[in-house]
């Protein structure tokens, strides 16, 4: 028996194997995926497409009951070439994985809809493109904002129902406003229909209250009230801005919602403040449903915006005439 010990090499775990592009758009790899992929694999890879990049601990609270058992499928959908992945580089500590859709989920996507997989606009360097997007954090932090609401909802009587991406938002209300998602929260019978604007401290507070009155004409154009959601890095910055907000005429007619990242609790918890109420203290998210409920009812027109599972952006949508 030899006495040398094992080379450091050989104690590293080793990469999957992956398929090439080409090959894993052709309907061999396909065939193979078929009965391999699951209902949640899918459905991951169509969140995915919707909302750009998701990181592991994001994924586990959408889909998962731990990391662990996330990462154990995320390796297997990577290693086939359904989703791609990357490390952004960090000062301290290292960075969680970050995921986006890769060719062959891609391509599954396009045919689960009846696509021709070219006319669904992917392509492989754009989606790992925002690996070095300035706006990967930004994004990051707003898909974060949701999943946490995933992860705090309790079954269809409560929870998060609906989650659009800032991409599907501008498509639909671009020419009026730009918000970072749009949302539907269910809770005792009531619905919380609301924008979210995810602050990162870089705009200025005159950048704020712009968005304010924007969100107010909106409000004007369509006689729909839908609240915004602010979502602060942290105390100082929601307290400067809850000032200019209270300073304006257009805060009457939309309701305005702030919060900030320094709440250990989740978003769904007692740290929503409305800049005009008649209530004192912070509320849960539930209690601005009972609070601002929505009355608009659900129908076949919209059950394509429901969380599970989100229907595929169109192609060319009409904005808000």
């Amino acid at each position: 028996m030899s006495t040398y010990p094992t080379p450091q090499r050989q104690l590293r775990g080793h990469m999957p194997s992956r398929p090439t592009s080409r090959l894993a758009s052709t309907g061999e790899h396909q065939a193979w995926l078929a009965r391999r992929l699951t209902a949640r694999d899918r459905w991951l890879a169509r969140m995915l497409y919707e909302h750009r990049v998701l990181t592991t601990h994001q994924i586990a609270e959408l889909a998962w009951p731990t990391v662990r058992a996330a990462n154990h499928r995320l390796l297997d959908l990577y290693g086939w070439r359904v989703i791609d992945r990357f490390q952004p580089f960090v000062t301290t500590g290292s960075a969680p994985m970050h995921y986006v859709l890769d060719v062959a989920g891609a391509v599954q996507l396009a045919h689960e809809d009846g696509l021709d997989p070219k006319s669904l606009g992917y392509r492989h360097q754009a989606a790992l493109g925002i690996a070095h997007s300035l706006q990967l954090a930004h994004t990051v932090g707003t898909n974060g904002f949701f999943t946490s609401l995933v992860a705090g909802s309790c079954g269809p009587m409560r929870g998060l129902t609906t989650w659009w991406s800032e991409r599907r938002c501008a498509t639909y209300f671009g020419d009026v406003v730009r918000p970072d998602g749009y949302g539907r929260w269910t809770e005792a019978g009531a619905v919380l229909e609301f924008f979210l604007e995810h602050d990162c401290g870089t705009e200025t507070l005159d950048r704020l209250t712009d968005k304010v009155r924007r969100y107010a004409g909106l409000a004007t154009r369509t006689g729909i009230s839908t609240p915004v959601l602010f979502n602060f890095p942290g105390s100082r910055r929601e307290a400067n801005a809850r000032q200019a907000f209270a300073a304006l005429a257009d805060v009457a007619s939309v309701p305005v919602i702030t919060t900030n990242a320094k709440f250990p609790s989740s978003v769904a918890a007692q740290r929503w403040l409305p800049v005009v109420s008649t209530r004192s203290g912070r509320l849960r998210i539930g209690e601005l449903a009972l609070l601002l409920p929505c009355q608009a009812s659900e129908t076949a027109a919209d059950s394509s915006t429901r969380l599970s599972p989100p229907a595929p952006l169109p192609p060319e949508s009409p904005g808000l005439s």
